[in-house]
């Protein structure tokens, strides 16, 4: 099957990294899978393409905004791509009712925003997936779009330049890394090394950000940051993540509170298991579990977080083991040899539906 992925392509940002390895995947099990556009060496192991006849489906992999879409391309898309043979992977939650965290992270400001999105989403395709294991879906399908690819496993060569480090932009991260990280740092500071924050917007603010009305999702505090002796790094292309990851001893996997409400998955549930680290990850242990198996729940953060960090710290073999223990778990159920035979079964049963 011949499947044509269209995003908007950012090269530290996004799922990226997951289109790269379903590109690879496919070509090993005799499928041809690309990333429309032109080839760019910013993206060095994805085949591109712009002739959208040539493919059988497009998966159109919607994140965050539209504007991508704008100009010549919704319209080639509807043009030369019959309905049937397109797809949306709703990779932010934004089809279905209006949901809202605790009055901080949501998918949309209000109903009317809502109804722009489902209109707009409902005119790419009649099938909408979100990147879920299970659960209700109010309209869209639950499809885990995300997976773990062993062939990106890296290996540390020299000695763990952190002790700590989250890789990841902070976007709708402050609250439970204020509320819930900095104060365990704060608490076991002189215990630990150096601890490092790899990512966007954790020290400056885009220019842009109050005309979207986004105070909330980028707030952020340097001097405190600067006062935990924490490190703040920019952000890496995704060719370098899981090694960026893997010069800490400990990484911490945060989510966005809306993606933990809705349990939603992203590409860095499963790389940080690529990175020769150990993962420790903010997630309801009953969700962990879910996602990696019996030993997940035991490497999720849960309420006591800095004897956490200082049990993963000094008991490396024991977190060994149970980082182990959920590579095996993913690569039986989450590998992306399962997620391109998934897709393409689902892509397969959708066009010879009456």
């Amino acid at each position: 099957m011949n499947v044509l992925f269209m995003m908007e392509r950012r090269p530290n940002a996004g799922s990226i990294q997951a289109v790269a390895s379903y590109v690879r995947a496919a070509g090993q099990m005799g499928h041809s899978f690309a990333l429309f556009g032109r080839p760019d060496p910013a993206y060095p192991d994805v085949a591109c393409s712009t002739d959208l006849r040539s493919f059988d489906h497009v998966v159109v992999v919607v994140e965050s905004g539209l504007h991508w879409l704008d100009g010549l391309r919704a319209p080639r898309v509807l043009a030369d791509v019959p309905r049937r043979r397109r797809v949306v992977v709703d990779a932010d939650g934004m089809y279905g009712p209006r949901v809202c965290v605790d009055g901080y992270d949501r998918n949309h400001q209000n109903e009317d925003e809502r109804a722009k999105w489902m209109a707009s989403l409902d005119a790419l395709a009649d099938r909408v997936l979100q990147p879920r294991i299970t659960g209700p879906t109010d309209g869209a399908e639950a499809f885990p779009f995300y997976g773990y690819d062993p062939y990106r496993v890296h290996r540390r060569t020299r000695s763990a330049q952190f002790d700590v480090l989250h890789v990841g932009h902070n976007w709708w991260r402050w609250r439970d890394v204020s509320t819930v990280l900095l104060p365990a740092f704060e608490s076991i500071r002189d215990q630990v090394g150096d601890i490092g924050f790899v990512g966007s917007w954790w020290d400056a603010l885009p220019t842009w950000f109050r005309s979207a009305g986004l105070q909330a999702a980028f707030a952020t505090d340097p001097e405190r940051l600067a006062d935990l002796r924490i490190q703040v790094l920019p952000a890496v292309p995704y060719t370098d993540v899981v090694a960026t990851m893997s010069a800490a001893r400990v990484n911490v996997m945060t989510q966005r509170p809306l993606f933990r409400r809705l349990r939603l998955l992203t590409s860095k549930y499963f790389e940080i298991f690529t990175a020769d680290t150990i993962p420790l990850v903010l997630l309801d242990r009953d969700h962990a579990a879910q996602v990696y198996g019996p030993a997940g729940a035991d490497l999720a953060l849960g309420d006591a977080v800095a004897d956490k960090l200082l049990d993963a710290l000094g008991q490396p073999e024991k977190y060994g083991e149970l980082v182990g223990q959920v590579r095996e778990h993913l690569e039986e159920h989450h590998t992306y040899r399962h997620r391109v035979q998934q897709l393409t079964a689902l892509l397969g049963g959708w066009e010879g539906a009456p």
